[in-house]
């Protein structure tokens, strides 16, 4: 076995004795290895820790990543310059602009023009899906856990890590059409309908979809149907009911408590229009 140079063997106590440092206040490990990355980063590109050398750092993060990552390098570089005690040249962090526009939504148009193109082709399932998707507002996390005697029964309650409960309503007329749906759909010796505890969307071996496989096919649909890529995931339908239910009901207490958001401040991106929206108006409107 290859032994350690006397260099070699200061460097790895050195990263041993900081990372005790780091475990002795708490941090987590994640968070221990975020930071220990951070500081191997910045040695790689200066031999000093120095006010100078810290600001240039600064910016080459600015250059190369997104703020919240920059804030993350920041914030692990001043938990180092902490261990050095020099608190003095501890970093601002960035601001991260927030958005004024609700991107990413699937608009209503695109949305029909998907579901024409699978109920043409005869995919059910995915017609389905994305229906449930748009017309409740669930995550893909949560469709995956929708069973068949749910729609039968016209909700469902799920439980959040913190045992509060948020109910899924399924819409009438969605819930009509999934019924018939499924006693068209048959299981040896009888209708699917009686199997009230079987996953609503399931793949071709009975088990449940995975949110994996369904971000897959609404990528591969993009390409299929000529729909921009960026509005086909699973979120985009969330964002679609959103979008519709405050232009129809305008209650954002209600999206907010459907949404099963915490803070209605979260909720509120959605009273945003669109960057492509934000430029029809602006082309329409201004003519100054």
């Amino acid at each position: 076995m290859e032994q350690l140079t006397k260099e070699e063997v200061q460097e790895e106590e050195k990263w041993k004795a900081y990372r005790t440092y780091l475990q002795n206040r708490n941090k987590a490990e994640n968070t221990v290895i975020a930071y220990l990355a951070a500081v191997r980063q910045y040695q790689s590109l200066y031999l000093e820790v120095t006010g100078d050398r810290l600001r240039l750092y600064k910016c080459y993060l600015i250059e190369h990543y997104k703020p919240q990552t920059v804030n993350v390098r920041v914030r692990a570089m001043n938990a180092y310059l902490e261990y050095l005690g020099m608190e003095e040249d501890k970093m601002m962090m960035v601001r991260h602009r927030e958005q004024t526009y609700c991107d990413h939504v699937i608009s209503q148009a695109d949305y029909e023009y998907l579901k024409k193109c699978l109920v043409r082709d005869g995919n059910a399932r995915y017609y389905f899906l994305v229906r449930f998707l748009a017309a409740t507002g669930v995550r893909v996390s949560e469709v995956i856990q929708i069973r068949i005697g749910d729609v039968a029964c016209g909700f469902r309650d799920l439980y959040s890590k913190d045992n509060q409960v948020r109910r899924i309503y399924i819409p009438r007329e969605l819930r009509e059409e999934l019924l018939e749906w499924l006693r068209q759909r048959t299981i040896p010796g009888s209708s699917e309908i009686d199997h009230k505890g079987a996953y609503l969307f399931q793949n071709r071996c009975g088990d449940p979809m995975t949110a994996a496989a369904i971000r897959g096919q609404l990528r591969k649909f993009a390409d299929l149907y000529g729909i921009e890529k960026k509005t086909m995931h699973p979120h985009a339908f969330r964002h679609r009911f959103a979008k519709n239910f405050l232009e129809t009901i305008g209650d954002i207490a209600m999206l907010s408590d459907l949404l099963g958001h915490r803070n209605i401040e979260t909720t509120r991106i959605y009273l945003r229009r669109s960057a492509a929206e934000q430029r029809q108006i602006v082309n329409r409107v201004i003519n100054w």
